[in-house]
């Protein structure tokens, strides 16, 4: 029969001091993996409010009128609680020369959608548009 002496009542189980280490390091653990997770929530928040607001600008630019109809000017309105504007002026570049004979001029078509919350996001084309009695 084996008896136990004063040297195995010593280094049987754990010290105070290796459990408050062991705890320390799954705390930090712990943090480190919630603030992981926490940044790739808001990360994933934001992919999907760029992707909403992109899709309504695609919405948008799909239900424009046809390029005869598409006169200058201003159109806004609201889509899922994301306002929208679309401004529609002659396209002026000092690199493009405005010439009498051209049957299209471009009309740029501006696109701005803001969503309730983050910032909005703009989307600008060119579209041609047939001068009259040609």
């Amino acid at each position: 029969m084996h008896r136990a002496t004063a040297a195995d009542r010593t280094t049987a189980g754990f010290t105070l001091i290796e459990v408050l280490v062991a705890l320390a390091i799954v705390a930090i653990s712990l943090s480190s993996i919630g603030t992981l997770i926490a940044t790739t929530v808001r990360g994933t928040r934001t992919i999907e409010a760029n992707l909403a607001r992109l899709e309504i600008a695609r919405a948008i630019a799909t239900a424009l009128p046809d390029r005869d109809r598409l006169v200058p000017g201003d159109i806004s309105g609201e889509i899922a609680r994301h306002r929208w504007h679309v401004n529609v002026s002659p396209f002026a570049s000092a690199n493009v020369t405005q010439q009498q004979q051209a049957s299209w001029t471009p009309q740029i078509v501006v696109i701005t959608v803001r969503s309730p919350v983050g910032a909005p996001m703009q989307i600008s084309t060119v579209r041609l548009l047939k001068r009259a009695g040609r």
